[in-house]
């Protein structure tokens, strides 16, 4: 015979409310998030990265290449002042910042490396350093 149970309807709403909630940090609706997503792209000269950052001005963006590891940071600061005479009514601010870091298989030529940001998007050309192919080794 089946068990009977008594249906609860808050009892699932708070269990769906709930679940994850420790899991995943907790985002306001509506509120600013600031992502970085990477493609990288090899041929036998160069390497090229796209960085898709939306929102942020090229004067906040810093670029890093050391050998093979290269380093992309992005700040944004935006604020919004709606304001009726000389009362305001509604302000935000928000400030964030991300950054990524990856290594590339073979060290990059820093002196030639190219940037370029256009629509929210970084086009990095990365030209690999002539003569850092490595030696291969025989194993006895």
């Amino acid at each position: 015979m089946a068990d009977l149970t008594r249906y609860n309807p808050f009892d699932a709403l708070f269990d769906e409310f709930m679940r994850g909630f420790w899991l995943k940090p907790v985002r306001i609706p509506g509120g600013a998030e600031l992502r970085m997503k990477i493609e990288v792209k090899e041929d036998d000269k160069a390497y090229t990265v796209h960085a898709e950052i939306p929102g942020v001005k090229k004067e906040d963006l810093q670029v890093e290449v050391d050998g093979d590891e290269v380093s992309i940071r992005a700040e944004v600061k935006q604020e919004k002042e709606e304001k009726k005479g000389e009362r305001v009514l509604h302000s935000e601010r928000y400030y964030g910042a991300v950054s990524r870091s990856f290594s590339l298989p073979t060290e990059v030529d820093e002196k030639a490396v190219e940037a370029k940001y256009r629509d929210g998007v970084l086009e990095l050309t990365l030209p690999k350093k002539k003569g850092g192919g490595g030696k291969r080794i025989a194993i006895q």
